[in-house]
């Protein structure tokens, strides 16, 4: 695959598997599916979904048997969106360049709709026949979304995070809070994607879980650098939300010079990872620069 085409592909292939879980607008409670297709099909870059499928790939699996796996942690994320957005949380207007769910709809809504996401997330994976995935393997994958999804994963990173509003807090505590709000559902897109292509290899998976962990806090530093760099336009969310709600980042603890070096050191230890795979593991090269040089 050309490496340029390595995004609109994969996205492509998540919105046609989307579509097929998510329930029609048209089908009762017609309000509430209509707001968990909304948030869950705006416009986004699908980067948990893309490293299900190009984990998936490089072991040689095709993308029909990764839809589940792909279509789950999106699900995941999108429920994430919502509730991360709702004033209790963050109180955020605007999520990928337009209203946010409780701003189209309204709150109960939206916490409605991320539940049923959420929830859907798990029936997607357990339901799944047509990937020919073991029964027991798929037991593994739902026990790894749960694992990143719950309060040992992104819930609890996102409980920390707020309780870090106004606080100074150290480097370690920093990356501690982002290895589960942001890093938790990153490594379990590899694992997952590696899980359902039907490798068994003890060593790669290690390196494959210290790849996701590498991405997984080069995506947030990379975050941090465009909340203050980035345009609203761009981003397609408020540029400097996390300054004005003071909270702890990157660049506000080390500096932007040496948070920009941190993105870049993590992406090159995530790329040592990936030696032993060759050529197969090009996509998932791409996916770690591509990162780190993003600018939403």
């Amino acid at each position: 695959m050309a490496r340029d085409a390595i995004l609109p592909t994969y996205q492509n292939q998540i919105k046609a598997a989307l579509e097929r879980w998510l329930p029609p607008s048209d089908r009762e409670p017609c309000r509430l599916h209509e707001a968990m297709r909304y948030s869950t099909l705006a416009p986004g870059k699908r980067i948990r979904p893309v490293l299900v499928y190009a984990t998936g790939e490089a072991f040689g699996s095709d993308l029909r048997r990764l839809d589940s796996s792909a279509v789950a942690v999106e699900l995941i994320h999108a429920y994430s969106l919502i509730h991360d957005d709702l004033p209790a949380m963050d109180d955020d207007d605007l999520r990928r360049g337009r209203p946010t769910c409780h701003r189209a709809f309204d709150e109960a809504t939206a916490i409605l709709a991320g539940d049923a996401l959420q929830a859907l997330a798990f029936r997607v994976i357990a339901a799944d026949r047509d990937s020919a995935i073991s029964p027991a393997r798929r037991l593994r994958m739902i026990e790894v979304l749960a694992d990143a999804s719950g309060s040992l994963g992104m819930a609890g990173g996102q409980a920390i995070d707020l309780a870090a509003v106004g606080q100074k807090i150290s480097l370690e505590q920093l990356e501690n809070m982002h290895r589960h709000k942001t890093g938790a559902l990153i490594r379990a897109s590899v694992e997952l994607g590696y899980l359902a292509s039907g490798a068994d290899d003890a060593a790669i998976e290690r390196k494959l879980e210290r790849y996701a962990t590498c991405i997984g806090l080069a995506f947030q530093v990379q975050d941090d650098i465009l909340d203050v760099e980035g345009s609203t336009e761009v981003l397609g969310k408020p540029q400097g939300s996390d300054e004005d709600r003071d909270k702890p980042t990157y660049p506000n603890l080390l500096g932007m010079a040496e948070a920009k070096a941190t993105a870049q050191r993590l992406c090159d230890e995530a790329l040592a990872c990936l030696e032993s795979l060759g050529a197969s593991g090009d996509n998932l090269r791409w996916i770690a620069n591509y990162i780190v040089r993003r600018d939403r």
